[in-house]
Order: structure tokens, then sequence, then C-alpha cells
């Protein structure tokens, strides 16, 4: 899919995406993002917006975030430099260590984050979605750390595949509610989320997991998230004397995407998101948002969105809970649509091969949603032998474990 722009329309707007002048005061990302939301949640979102003009950059609260960031969360996160890939792919490859953060992914940034934003608006609780669970317990995690009761809301279909992460989420004192209404995955859990918070949306602070969602939700997260791609390109210059010539991130919502992706966006850099390609190209078989949707309405922002030709909203499939979501964040629409950063997707078969191969050349489990960024960067490598190259290793992959265990490891024919 590809959203028709003028060519000066599409510098200027990438111009503007780099300077941070996107979203503009209408929340939009060009022709994208923006606001949609049912009248009973309009002053929740203009309280949040409020907020967070007041708050985010403000330096208490810059303070607060940073040393929590390198305290509790453990910043900078390791660059790794990965060997035997390396030597098995052709490409110098370079890892992003998002796992090693605490609770195991990046959504610890943007949880923390938003955890203390919650506290300094007065939020009585914090509610949460999640799909793979890792936004899960980042937020119970963060509410425990700042004093906030919080429940998660999930998915019936995530609850079953991702069943360490649930019983983590409720040793950390959150409640899990599961969702058995849609497609019982994430865009159900964001839905069920947002009912919630309309029954009391003066005391509830919703703590959104990705970069998708109604204004501020999209730049809120992306500010959140982009110290991973501020401290990778330091780090890649002080230790691979030079920025790589790709980057690559798996893309769902797209959090973990954008905050390695926006700070590149102004350099000499081939960027890649790889959304799930699942089990082929039909509807329903895939959560290839940005290379098969077209425009439209999802959860309170215009976006590119999985629908029919009647415009209903089709179900996903992703081996991935986390990627098995209709919509992508605008900020990515915008993107594609500017054509600064190309979007591709990986099907379930080679994202566990690029798994086992990981795991058996560089002993890092990662999570089945980061593995579609190594399935499509090891085919890259291919066609660019030599080239200097970035992964984005959003996540551990112990959560998956229940998935895993239905599939026979290849370890020894990946080695």
């Amino acid at each position: 899919m590809t959203f028709e722009l003028q060519a000066e329309e599409k510098q200027a707007l990438l111009d503007a995406t780099i300077r941070g002048e996107l979203p503009d005061e209408r929340g939009r990302f060009g022709p994208f993002g923006g606001r949609y939301v049912p009248e009973t949640l309009v002053p929740a979102f203009e309280r949040l917006e409020q907020g967070v003009r007041e708050h985010l950059h403000e330096p208490g609260f810059q303070a607060d975030f940073q040393r929590e960031l390198r305290e509790w969360v453990g910043r900078p996160t390791a660059l790794s430099h990965a060997p035997r890939l390396s030597e098995r792919w052709g490409t110098d490859v370079w890892l992003k260590r998002e796992d090693l953060a605490h609770t195991g992914a990046h959504k610890i940034n943007n949880a923390i984050g938003q955890a203390l934003l919650a506290k300094r608006l007065g939020a009585k609780r914090v509610i949460a979605e999640t799909g793979a669970g890792q936004h899960g317990v980042a937020s119970a995690a963060a509410c425990a750390r700042v004093g906030l009761p919080c429940a998660v809301y999930m998915g019936a279909v995530d609850i079953e595949r991702q069943a360490p992460n649930v019983d983590r989420m409720e040793r950390l004192g959150a409640e899990v509610v599961a969702v058995e209404t849609g497609d019982k995955t994430l865009r159900a859990a964001i839905d069920e989320a947002l009912r919630k918070w309309v029954t009391d949306p003066a005391g509830i602070y919703y703590l959104l997991g990705s970069a998708v969602g109604a204004h501020p939700y999209p730049y809120l997260v992306r500010e959140l998230q982009s110290v991973i791609g501020k401290e990778a390109r330091q780090q890649m210059i002080d230790q691979a004397g030079g920025l790589p010539d790709a980057v690559f991130a798996c893309v769902g919502g797209g959090s973990n995407a954008i905050g390695l992706f926006h700070p590149l966006l102004g350099d000499d850099v081939e960027i890649i998101g790889v959304e799930a390609g699942g089990t082929g190209s039909g509807l329903g078989q895939n959560a290839a948002t940005l290379a098969t949707g077209t425009p439209g309405v999802l959860q309170g922002s215009y976006t590119v969105i999985l629908q029919d030709d009647d415009g209903q909203v089709q179900e996903t499939h992703s081996i991935s809970a986390g990627l098995d979501y209709s919509g992508v964040g605008p900020e990515h629409a915008l993107l594609q649509a500017t054509g600064r950063v190309q979007y591709v997707s990986a099907g379930d078969d080679e994202t566990l091969e690029a798994l086992w191969e990981l795991c058996a050349t560089e002993g890092i489990l990662t999570a089945l949603e980061t593995a579609h960024a190594y399935a499509y960067a090891r085919k890259w490598s291919q066609d660019n032998p030599g080239k200097r190259i970035l992964i984005g290793n959003s996540g551990r992959g112990d959560k998956d474990m229940p998935t895993l265990t239905k599939y026979p490891a290849r370890a020894a024919n990946a080695a």
C-alpha cells in the first residue's frame, strides 16, 4: 500500500518529522493520525495532551525519567556485535539489546515514563492492554515502582499462548482481565481497555503500549522510546566506527521500531520495518498492515489498517502475539508514504528459522516478534554482502516458550 503524496509534500513532511515538528497541533503526521474518539473520552484525551505538553520535556520530569532508566531499567542497553551471524550472512551484524532491559523488552521504557506521568496527573489507578504480554509485565512493574494499582486487559487467545507473562503480571501485583470478545487478541484488548477508561476518565490513566491510537499517544510513546535510537546511534559510532548501512526492526503497532528509527531518519541509513507475514497474503492470514492494508480509522487514529472492501476491520494472524494487530502507528504510515522507510514482511516459517539460527550462533533466544526482523535481515544480507547492519533486538523469547514447544527445534541444522 502507498498513500499518494506529491514529491515536494513528501520532502516537506519528512523534513518536519526529522526536526521533531510532527505531529502538528491537530495530532497529525501529514495525512495520518489525529483523534477520533467518543465524546465521553474527549476530556480525558485533552487532559492527557495538556499533561504531556506540561510535563514530558520539563526538566524535573526528565530528571526523574532518566534516573529511572539508568538505575531501574538498566540503560543504556548493550550494543552487541554478532560475529558468527556476521560470518554466516556476509554482513557486519550488530544488535541493539533491548532484551537486556528490566522485564526483558523495550516496553519498559514507555511504561515507566507513562507511569511517572500518571502519578503527576493525579491518577488513582492505571489500566493497560497487552498482546505478547511484555507491555503488561512492564506496566505492572512500573506501576509497582510508582505505587499505583494496575489492571491489564489481554485477549483470551494471547493469555493462552503467553502464559509465563500472565503469571509475571500477577506476581507483580497487576490484575489480568481476560478479553473474550472480538478476535480475542491485541485489538480486542485495546477496545476493552478504552471501554473501561470511559467509566472513569478522571481517575483512570490509560497506559497505552504502542505508538498507536489517538493523539497524543503516538507522539508520547515515540518520545519515550526514542532513547533506543539515540543510544544505538552513538554506540554504533563508538563501537562499530560508524553508522550502519541499514537498520531493521519488527513492526506491529510499531513502538520499538519508531524508537529505533526516528533518531536515524536524518542519516544516510536504509531503514526497514518488518511486519508479520503469517501464513499467506490473504486477509486473515497475516498482520502485514503496511504491506497489504489501506487507510482508515482504527481505535482513534487515521492510519493504515487491515480491512475488507466494506471497511470492516479484519482479524489477523501471526505466530507472534505482539505483532498480531490490524493497524499500525500513524507515523509509520507517514514514513512509508514519504518513502523514507521500507516496510516488508516475514512469514511464520522463516521467522522460526531465524530464531533457531540466532539461538545456535549467538546464544540469544529472541522474541518471536523480533525474529521477524532477523528473518528479513538475513535475506537482505544475501544481496548486500559486506554491508554493516543494525537489528533492533526488541525483546527476549522466554515468554514464547509455550508457542515454541509446539515446533521441533532445529538448532543443530542452524549451527
